[in-house]
């Protein structure tokens, strides 16, 4: 009889084995790397064997893979004989023939094992490490990484294996779990959110965001017909006048032909002396324009504008003939909602 209530303790130590390798395999491949960092960062050991661990995810998933074998494999091996000499005695009461008690002992342990397996082996700390991915690593990663190290050779030998089945299916098998997002994933993740609740996007900025992604430097910029210009000759006195009359800050320059050669700041023209107010700006106070094609992407002309230190740009089609002029000031408009300028008039 004791051999038998130690093979009952064997199988519950052996649920438990298994219930911590389902564990530690979903916590490594469902654990945010963003939740990690800061703690590793802090000097928290878990939270560094942690991050080893979802940087070598794979060589994880091989080794919770072969402790689940391992033990799936013992389970009903220690548990068989132990739960069949136990029902020996009831089943022998029914006046049965032997051969029948035994096929029915063998049913019941099937079914009660596999219903011990899947609850508390598989489904009871599948869910836990889905629930609280970020705790459960950090928990589980040590002692997972401490026998994956220890049965390195072992581990690594069976990993290149499915690695080169994998790659025998053309696709490249990669080492650490996925813990970035793309741009399609965070819009799904942030509509999600603001439809249950969970996200307030009051300003709109998320959503104008996303959008500004999609938007290309044609859909916002002013075509020369609309736009507000100045002859290449103007006096400070007229850009003066221009500012007092549509209250812009900056004014584009333009030749004869109407097209755009630079622009003009309102504040750099401040340094004229008095008598020089009636007179041609000096070129060397004329800002230089940026040309950008017209389908360039908007988070592209932003870099570029941002780099090239400009606030105005001109657009240029397929035939490099002038379509219009693209402002910074609409450009960040489509990220934060309007931007008044400080001189134009309400």
């Amino acid at each position: 009889m004791s051999a038998d209530w130690a093979g009952i303790a064997w199988l519950v130590v052996l649920l438990l084995v298994n219930a911590f390798f389902v564990g530690a395999e979903f916590a490594v491949i469902s654990a945010r790397r963003s939740q990690i960092e800061p703690l590793a960062e802090q000097g928290k050991r878990s939270a560094k064997t942690a991050l080893w661990a979802m940087e070598h995810a794979t060589l994880m998933l091989a080794t919770s893979q072969l402790g689940i074998t391992v033990a799936s494999l013992l389970i009903l091996n220690v548990s068989e004989p132990a739960i069949h000499h136990l029902l020996e005695i009831p089943l022998g009461l029914t006046g049965l023939p032997e051969a029948v008690t035994g096929t029915i002992a063998f049913v019941i342990t099937l079914v009660l094992v596999s219903f011990l397996h899947v609850i508390i082996g598989e489904m009871v700390p599948k869910n836990i490490s889905f629930s609280i991915p970020d705790k459960a690593v950090l928990l589980l990663a040590t002692p997972l990484v401490f026998i994956a190290t220890v049965l390195r050779p072992i581990i690594a030998s069976l990993n290149a294996i499915a690695n080169a089945a994998v790659r025998l299916l053309r696709i490249e098998p990669k080492d650490e779990a996925a813990s970035t997002f793309t741009l399609e994933e965070v819009q799904t993740i942030v509509s999600q959110s603001t439809r249950e609740g969970v996200l307030d996007d009051r300003s709109g900025a998320l959503t104008a965001a996303f959008e500004f992604t999609s938007k290309k430097v044609r859909d916002i910029a002013l075509s020369l017909d609309k736009l507000v210009s100045l002859p290449e000759n103007t006096s400070a006195a007229e850009l003066e006048r221009a500012v007092a009359q549509h209250g812009f800050s900056r004014y584009v320059l333009v030749d004869v032909t109407d097209e755009p050669t630079g622009y003009l700041h309102l504040k750099d023209v401040l340094e004229l002396d008095d008598d020089e107010y009636d007179d041609p700006v000096p070129t060397k106070f004329v800002r230089q324009l940026v040309s950008i094609f017209r389908d360039t992407e908007l988070e592209d002309a932003l870099a570029t504008m941002r780099r090239m230190g400009v606030h105005v740009a001109r657009v240029f089609d397929e035939a490099g003939s002038t379509t219009g002029v693209l402002f910074l000031e609409d450009i960040i408009e489509e990220l934060v909602g309007e931007v008044q300028d400080a001189t134009r008039r309400r």
